[in-house]
């Protein structure tokens, strides 16, 4: 007799997944105009604020069953809270700076709330992620206050202190263990949702100029590497992600591999997406410093970002994905010198070739190895 199927992804929680559509892009957008090295780190401040809330949404769906009338209320009103977050992006580090904190606050608020009707989970509310709130709700809101390069460094040490909360709070999540399919279904439509993100940003860009067959070709070659991508993820490690929290050590998995892992990953197709973006406005233009860096380091992170879901898993160097990482990096220079379609062209191949070595080794792999057909995380 089989057992009982795990639930899966609710519709709710994809409905929530709408207000997130928009954050990103607003981001995306934010990067775009300013790709300076302070640019990236403010970005980076602003998409840790805001993958927080998705994953204390995610942490919260996965402890209860949501099926009722005032979690679901709950939930839309968290999606609401990412919505005027999204609107507060555009400056976020000038006067909607203090309604962006006020706004995020509430919704932390509200997530203890809601994880508070669990008689279950009142010690981990302040003993476990939320309770990293009362720590870093104080600076963020210092944040919202000052200005300058300040309201940054506040902002980055409490995003800091966020991120370090599921290794804080590691016995408190050890009570309470996920539900493995269900976590890492969620985890893979973030994915999703950040790569259909770049999909949006090389239309946006596209459907505003001539097209002309240059661009078109372009885009092609664009959609081409978001494939790739989507490839890499969801065919050789997104099943990796999911046997690992099934593990003894699935708390540190969740921890490493999930949270700050794809704090990483998000990021880099974040990075990604606005060099796309520079690509297909001028594709015949060699690419600015900054947009070629935006776009080959962007890939380099994210194949790159395998290297540690890998050794942490498996713990194993995975020699092919810094190889790719290095060949990311290695079009960077070229792309200062040539076409910015030929080097999108250059990135592209980079992945593919990645793609097939993994399927060509995975082949080969006999079938009883640990790991199975896809397990290279």
């Amino acid at each position: 007799m089989r057992p009982p199927a795990e639930p899966g992804v609710t519709w709710e929680e994809l409905f929530f997944d709408l207000a997130l559509v928009f954050a990103l892009i607003q981001l995306s957008q934010v990067l775009h105009g300013d790709h300076s090295w302070g640019g990236i780190v403010r970005a980076l401040i602003l998409f840790a604020l805001i993958y927080w809330s998705w994953v204390a949404a995610t942490y919260h769906t996965d402890q209860r069953d949501i099926n009722n009338a005032v979690d679901r209320l709950g939930l839309f009103t968290l999606a609401l809270g990412n919505l005027l977050l999204a609107l507060m992006i555009s400056d976020a580090y000038g006067d909607r700076a203090l309604s962006l904190v006020v706004v995020y606050l509430a919704i932390r608020v509200l997530l203890a709330v809601l994880a508070l009707r669990n008689r279950r989970a009142t010690r981990a509310v302040f003993s476990g992620p939320y309770g990293v709130g009362l720590v870093t709700g104080p600076l963020q809101l210092a944040g919202g206050f000052v200005g300058g390069t300040a309201r940054p460094m506040l902002w980055g040490i409490a995003a800091l202190i966020d991120m370090s909360g599921p290794w804080i709070a590691r016995r408190a999540l050890a009570r309470a263990p996920v539900r493995p399919a269900h976590y890492a279904h969620r985890y893979g439509l973030l994915i999703i949702l950040v790569l259909g993100e770049s999909i949006i940003q090389v239309g946006m860009v596209a459907s505003a100029l001539t097209l002309t067959p240059v661009r078109m070709t372009t885009v092609g070659i664009a959609f081409t590497l978001v494939c790739g991508l989507w490839w890499v993820y969801f065919i050789y490690g997104g099943r990796a992600f999911r046997e690992a929290l099934e593990r003894p050590d699935a708390v540190d998995i969740r921890r490493s591999v999930l949270v700050h892992g794809h704090l990483s990953f998000g990021f880099a197709i974040i990075l990604t997406a606005s060099g796309l973006a520079g690509v297909v406005s001028a594709p015949v233009k060699p690419l600015p410093k900054g947009e070629a860096w935006l776009l080959c380091a962007g890939c380099a992170l994210f194949v790159g970002t395998f290297v540690y879901t890998h050794w942490r898993i498996h713990r194993q160097i995975a020699w092919r994905r810094i190889g790719a990482a290095v060949a990311c990096l290695a079009v960077w220079p070229l792309a200062l010198h040539m076409p910015a379609m030929i080097a999108l062209a250059g990135l592209s191949v980079v992945i593919v070739v990645v793609n097939l070595l993994e399927e060509a080794i995975i082949r080969h792999r006999p079938a009883a190895q640990p790991g199975g057909r896809r397990g290279s995380g």
